[in-house]
């Protein structure tokens, strides 16, 4: 699929907690052609510092033209980005990469850490256009209510029921979100999708590959082209080698990858 610059523009910010920000931004050539899983590069800056766009998921697309990112403040970028204004443009670099290969076959769960949550809303409501007989089972995982509350609600307007675990047990199951997906019936042959921290990751594969379920997951890396020239969000493969988180990924078959376990 080849890619679009567009000149978006912010339709709006909705700022969930202090430090994450969701942005609506109109841009009817991305959001037209984008894909649960795939990425946009944005410059976060008029200016060359920082020099590099950056990578963010796209959590949410519409039929007026808006697509949606979600994202925590971490660094400069990130900080630049949610101190824009409505109305302002950005220049978005898009869709990249290779998204989730949706499996209608077979009963669906999707399981999102953190930030990692902002694709798997996108891949819900495509699994729920494509007309599957069974709804995907959801669970999500974050620090605390704060931060999860928002994204449930987002799952909720799908119709989509979340099972939720946080860290300091404010809202769900208090400790690790594989406890709450082992505690679940996902029935025979499900396709798990991911998307996450590393660590919890590779724990649900580890939990799937037990039980013979499929499993995609999606490396969040840090990239600084987004198109596979720059070698810089290589991830070790299985049979050998390397592959590209933003080229060749950044979904995997979880199968594919070498995990440090």
């Amino acid at each position: 699929m080849s890619q679009i610059q567009e000149k978006t523009q912010i339709i709006r910010i909705d700022r969930l907690t202090s430090d994450i920000v969701r942005l609506t931004l109109d841009a009817p050539n991305i959001a037209s052609v984008a894909s649960p899983g795939q990425f946009v590069m944005i410059r976060t800056g008029e200016t060359n510092d920082p020099l590099l766009r950056r990578p963010f998921s796209i959590s949410q697309t519409s039929s007026d033209g808006h697509f949606q990112i979600l994202f925590k403040v971490v660094g400069r970028g990130t900080d630049l980005l949610s101190h824009c204004r409505e109305g302002e443009c950005l220049s978005v670099l898009g869709p990249l990469g290779s998204g989730y290969r949706i499996d209608t076959s077979r009963p669906a769960c999707l399981v999102g850490g953190g930030m990692g949550i902002a694709p798997l809303l996108f891949l819900g409501k495509r699994i729920l256009q494509n007309g599957v007989d069974q709804r995907p089972l959801v669970v999500l995982g974050a620090r605390n209510r704060e931060e999860l509350q928002p994204l449930i609600d987002d799952f909720a307007d799908l119709g989509l029921k979340v099972h939720a675990a946080t860290d300091d047990g404010s809202l769900g199951h208090h400790g690790l979100l594989t406890d709450v997906l082992k505690s679940l019936d996902l029935g025979p042959e499900c396709m798990t999708y991911v998307c996450g921290p590393k660590p919890m990751m590779a724990a649900v594969y580890l939990f799937c590959r037990s039980k013979k379920y499929g499993c995609q997951v999606s490396v969040e890396t840090a990239m600084a082209c987004g198109m596979g020239a720059c070698l810089g969000c290589i991830v070790p493969l299985k049979k050998g080698g390397y592959g590209h988180s933003c080229s060749d990924g950044p979904v995997f078959d979880a199968e594919d990858l070498l995990w440090q376990l």
